[in-house]
């Protein structure tokens, strides 16, 4: 893993009701800061992932170009960096770690750059899949702050066959018998092998593996894929902060917070900043469908749907081709 700091942010009161002692947000940054501090990109973490996953949409003469921007990318709450439940001592360790919110994750991101770097305005907020979530609610919640928005392969609000899917891969990992009701005393590997399977199926498209793109990766057969790419995708990583981050993207909603109290058309009508909302045509998890409903509640927004078959992963640097379509965007976005 890359180099991070970390922001100690004391007792952070989430909106479960419960209060996250000593609170830790971890975070890298890019770049530097300019003397009218207005030149800061947010770009958050997603799904299983840390600040150094995001590298891949980050370098010089790129859209998010670190000899221009101050770049942060601040991991989210659960993801075994920042404040989780595998680092968190009792009583809130482990399956006792309270339920994190997308609000939870950017109000503090928010309390992170005010406090430690004196920033107030908002350049960009930028993300992929729960990333994007993150994007989302940084453009409703700050709306005065955040000039313009990004959100690929992500979602305001999490849908219902969202969080159905998101069923199956949660229950792929808590039907292991050495899971204990999140009290093992190591790693699951039986659960973690099935939720690396099940997601292989949701992540890329029927189109990808009709025409075989894992043999472009030096596979011979689907199974020599899944055996040498999927089974051990999650092995390092702990059950419960993945448990965590599933119940995170499956309570995202853009109003669920004091500011919009459920009203979601409100949250989605307060965001001013300059949207382009990007879903990928074959993305299982952010259909461009949903997205399309989210935008037209937006008054500065843009859906540029990626016509790609690498499903979710369009958004998350896999083919260079879309990687170079989100970064097209994102270059239009700061100009």
């Amino acid at each position: 893993m890359t180099p991070y700091e970390v922001f100690e942010a004391g007792n952070v009161a989430l909106q479960c009701g419960i209060t996250l002692t000593n609170a830790r947000l971890a975070y890298a940054t890019h770049g530097t800061l300019n003397a009218a501090r207005d030149n800061v990109i947010v770009y958050p973490t997603r799904y299983g992932g840390n600040h150094a996953d995001n590298d891949f949409l980050i370098g010089p003469g790129m859209a998010l170009d670190p000899g221009k921007y101050f770049i942060v990318v601040p991991n989210m709450l659960g993801n075994g960096v920042s404040s989780s439940p595998s680092n968190t001592p009792i009583p809130l360790a482990g399956p006792d770690f309270p339920a994190i919110t997308q609000y939870d994750n950017v109000m503090l991101q928010e309390r992170l750059l005010r406090e430690v770097f004196g920033v107030e305005t908002v350049r960009l907020a930028c993300g992929w899949s729960m990333g994007g979530q993150q994007a989302f609610h940084w453009a409703a919640l700050f709306p005065d702050r955040v000039a313009a928005m990004a959100c690929f392969c992500g979602q305001a609000i999490t849908a219902p066959h969202t969080y159905v899917f998101l069923e199956g891969v949660k229950h792929a990992l808590i039907t292991d018998p050495e899971w204990k009701q999140g009290r093992y005393s190591e790693q699951p590997w039986r659960g973690l092998t099935a939720k690396g399977r099940v997601w292989a199926g949701w992540v890329l498209s029927q189109e990808w593996f009709r025409q075989e793109i894992w043999r472009d990766m030096g596979f011979q057969t689907v199974e020599d894929y899944l055996k040498n790419t999927w089974d051990a995708m999650y092995y390092g990583l702990d059950a419960n902060d993945m448990l965590s981050l599933i119940a995170t993207w499956q309570a995202c909603d853009i109003s669920a917070n004091p500011l919009y109290n459920g009203d979601r058309a409100a949250a989605l009508g307060a965001i001013t900043a300059r949207s382009i909302v990007m879903p990928c045509r074959t993305d299982f998890y952010f259909p461009p469908e949903d997205n399309a409903a989210e935008v037209a509640g937006m008054h500065n927004a843009e859906l540029r749907v990626i016509d790609s078959i690498w499903g979710h992963y369009a958004g998350g640097g896999r083919n260079p081709a879309d990687t170079a379509f989100i970064d097209t965007a994102l270059r239009e976005l700061l100009a």
